[in-house]
């Protein structure tokens, strides 16, 4: 009775840990693959297949995960490599690489460490163009080597299941010498172009002030102008107020019919504000002889009046 007891918790317990055992196994070999990642497979050794995205269950001690790859663009920036222009300056060029994996199975199976691979395939394309280039050609072709580049690195490393999108010269890094060449070179072009806008702010500067003298000697022309012209128009005014007046008393004296004594009055009256005057020679007309008869005749005019 004792002896059947105890093997029935024996193989109790024996299917317990079978159950376990299983249930272990099967989950350990459920694998689930993350967004934007490949899981490469091998069965025995040798290629089954490539997982994607999801739920997957490998067979136990037969097939195994060879290599995660992620799907996502990299950047590689690999360190200044020294080049040689076409006209031998040596100049220290890095650069940065944005590539993506477009074949998993190529990845893992085409190249041994292909990130290494990349960085000598980018550093051996690098001194090619740039030894067909001249120290200026470098310094002024940075998009034209950029496109050369990538084109170059994308043909190399599609076997390696691997798409290059752009490829970036980080830094062009010519020699000391050169540098401090180069920055006199600046530094001139600036005080050259400094010079260049003082002498034109001087020339409007200059022309500013020649323009508002211009049109301040207008200015004054105009007003002197003005003032001539009002000159002008006021004597002319009060020459035909004076023509008006003497027009209107020679109208009156003629309309009263002046008797022959009155108008030889006048006559004197006009000698004596002639002799008045500054004149040193006065001539008298032959009219004004007589003067006692003159004054006579004025003297029996009153008191005819």
């Amino acid at each position: 009775m004792f002896l059947i007891t105890t093997a029935s918790l024996f193989s109790t317990v024996l299917i317990a840990v079978i159950v376990i055992l299983l249930i272990a196994l099967v989950v350990a070999n459920v694998v689930i693959v993350p967004q934007a990642s490949s899981f490469v497979v091998e069965r025995l050794g040798a290629y089954q297949q490539t997982w994607q995205t999801g739920l997957h269950f490998k067979l136990p001690l037969i097939e195994r995960v060879a290599n995660k790859v992620t799907l996502k663009e990299r950047i590689a920036d690999f360190p200044p490599q020294p080049v040689i222009t076409k006209d031998n300056v040596t100049m220290q060029i890095d650069t940065v690489v944005y590539f993506f994996v477009s074949d998993p199975k190529l990845y893992t199976y085409g190249v041994v460490q292909p990130m290494s691979a990349i960085e000598n395939l980018t550093a051996t394309t690098l001194r090619n163009i740039i030894g067909d280039l001249e120290l200026d050609e470098t310094l002024t072709s940075r998009d034209i080597i950029n496109s050369k580049m990538r084109a170059i690195l994308d043909e190399a490393t599609d076997p390696w299941g691997i798409k290059v999108n752009r490829v970036e010269l980080k830094n062009i890094i010519p020699p000391r010498e050169i540098q401090d060449a180069m920055e006199r070179q600046m530094k001139a072009e600036r005080e050259r172009r400094e010079s260049i806008l003082k002498a034109e702010g001087e020339k409007k500067s200059a022309i500013l002030i020649a323009e508002g003298e211009k049109e301040s000697a207008i200015l004054r022309a105009e007003a002197v102008k003005q003032q001539k012209i009002k000159e002008a128009e006021g004597q002319a005014e009060a020459l035909m107020k004076v023509q008006t007046a003497l027009a209107d008393s020679l109208k009156l004296l003629n309309e009263a019919a002046p008797t022959e004594a009155v108008v030889k009055l006048k006559a004197l009256e006009a000698f004596a504000a002639a002799a008045d005057g500054k004149s040193t020679k006065i001539i008298i007309p032959s009219e004004i002889q007589g003067l006692a008869g003159l004054a006579t005749s004025v003297k029996e005019l009153v008191k005819g009046e």
